[in-house]
């Protein structure tokens, strides 16, 4: 792990006051925001569903070994809603990705949560990771035009001749993000310095502890944060936990053995009613569900968009919907369109929305930035009959991801490719002391599955709130016991009920 600079040394460099007025253009490092409206930030009509949100950045460098006030830097977008009432500090929340934006989910909180007793005792602070949302420079590997032209790929074939061309789709989206972010930047996007950076923000707003509430990946942020700098955690929730000290493969498997037990519940919800498109016998629910969406590789499925639905974006839609319960009757709809022969447009429009593909079609750069994050985070193993094997296992544990036979052969991941080499390595996470963290898991949380969960809470000696359900992620969600011992935690420091379940 890189070293820690003193809060002193981040907020004021000895040599900052001497840069004369005009040397630089750039923004002094760990300088405090320049707070202003957020209406060019994220927009009037959401600034005004917080209208006491203030919004700035906040400079960090690209290079923190080689730091200086004129090296090249990268600006974190910043949102903060201050407390309304008896302020502790502030909490500063993550809603995971990587590559979702902290700024806009903050937003959308600040409003759901407007006269709790949260937004009463902390300032709700969200910040964008470097390359992440409103942040600049902004990671970006393609054009809306690239993006589309990706979607329409199939990515199915795994004959040799397919496999090459998966993998030269793959190569050239990599050599792109190369191209237009150069490896400098590129290299330097992981969580471990996104912690770093973090704990720039945290002296910049003048707070000597961060209480945090991390979501998906933001549970993996978090750990690190707690490992780099554990005297300055006050309190953690870490929902939807990533366990860190998994290989990507490992971690691969046990995430779409997860989206398959959401698939069986979602089916089984379906059957219940008359006219589900994947019938009413479990035994055939993964047939039927191929038998609508198989033929999407040769041809694009029915929908008003003239884009059709592509057989990827019928998987990625599928995918999308199993992440909450709320979004299984748009699942039925499409497959139903796909039956019918009619319109699947719920199919690409969930798809989109995973994608981040706004109505005139232009993309969030959350999908690249979610590689290039991913790709830094770990090792990938380049040995191709390694990923025959992942694609072995994967069959088992997910059939309804599953196109075709086995072949023997399998596409590397596109971060076996990548342009810049990892800059962190799979390890247990490490608790930054007693009663500084608690971890929520869903039983059927298919993006991050409960056994994760279990496994980071024993990593970090923190109690588990189970929850019982099927969904990504359930805190502040509207769960009553789960949000009380939460709320009683963070502003408190009472620890939930051993063993709570809720």
């Amino acid at each position: 792990m890189v070293c820690a600079l003193t809060a002193i040394a981040v907020v004021a460099p000895p040599h900052a006051a001497a840069t004369p007025e005009g040397e630089s253009s750039q923004q002094l490092f760990g300088q405090p925001p320049a707070w202003s409206s957020c209406d060019r930030m994220i927009g009037a009509e959401k600034a005004r569903t917080v209208p006491t949100a203030q919004c700035g950045s906040v400079a960090v460098p690209v290079d923190w070994d080689a730091a200086n006030p004129q090296g090249a830097q990268a600006n974190l977008a910043v949102i903060q809603i201050p407390a309304t009432g008896d302020r502790i500090g502030v909490l500063m929340v993550n809603p995971g990705g990587p590559g979702a934006s902290a700024v806009d989910t903050v937003a959308e909180m600040g409003a759901a949560l407007a006269g709790s007793e949260i937004a009463e005792r902390f300032d709700l602070v969200g910040v964008d990771p470097r390359g992440v949302g409103h942040s600049t420079p902004e990671l970006r590997c393609r054009t809306d035009a690239e993006f589309d032209a990706y979607r329409r790929e199939p990515l199915a074939d795994y004959s040799p001749a397919g496999v090459a061309h998966i993998e030269e789709v793959y190569r050239q989206f990599a050599q792109a993000c190369a191209d237009r972010m150069g490896a400098d930047f590129l290299a330097s996007v992981g969580t471990a310095t996104a912690a770093r950076d973090l704990d720039m923000v945290r002296a910049a707003l003048g707070e000597h502890q961060l209480t945090y509430l991390g979501y998906s990946y933001g549970t993996e942020l978090g750990a690190a944060y707690a490992e780099q700098y554990p005297d300055r955690v006050r309190a953690m929730v870490l929902d939807g936990a990533i366990d860190p000290g998994l290989d990507p493969i490992e971690h691969r498997i046990r995430q779409v053995a997860g989206f398959q037990k959401a698939f069986d519940a979602y089916a089984a919800d379906c059957a219940r009613s008359t006219g589900c498109p994947l019938g009413t016998d479990p035994a055939h629910f993964v047939t039927r569900y191929h038998h609508l969406v198989d033929p999407l590789v040769q041809r694009p499925g029915p929908t008003s968009d003239p884009r059709g639905l592509s057989y990827q974006d019928a998987i990625t839609g599928t995918v999308n919907a199993l992440y909450s319960q709320r979004y299984w009757k748009f699942l039925t709809s499409g497959l139903l369109g796909l039956q019918r022969g009619t319109d699947a447009g719920d199919l690409l429009l969930l798809a989109d929305e995973y994608q981040g593909r706004d109505v005139s079609g232009h993309y969030t750069n959350q999908q690249d930035a979610f590689t290039a994050i991913g790709c830094v985070d770990t090792p990938y193993p380049a040995d191709a009959a390694a990923w025959a094997e992942a694609d072995r296992r994967a069959r088992e544990a997910a059939p309804f991801l599953s196109y075709g036979a086995f072949t023997g052969f399998a596409p590397r991941e596109v971060c076996t490719m990548w342009p810049v080499p990892p800059t962190s390595a799979p390890h247990p996470a490490s608790s930054p002391g007693p009663g500084k963290v608690v971890v929520v898991s869903t039983t059927g949380d298919p993006a991050t599955p409960y056994q994760a969960g279990v496994d980071l809470a024993r990593q970090m000696g923190a109690p588990l709130i189970t929850f019982e359900g099927t969904q990504h992620t359930v805190v502040f969600n509207g769960d009553a016991c789960v949000d009380t011992a939460a709320v009683d935690f963070l502003v408190d420091l009472a620890p939930p009920a051993d063993g709570l379940r809720c």
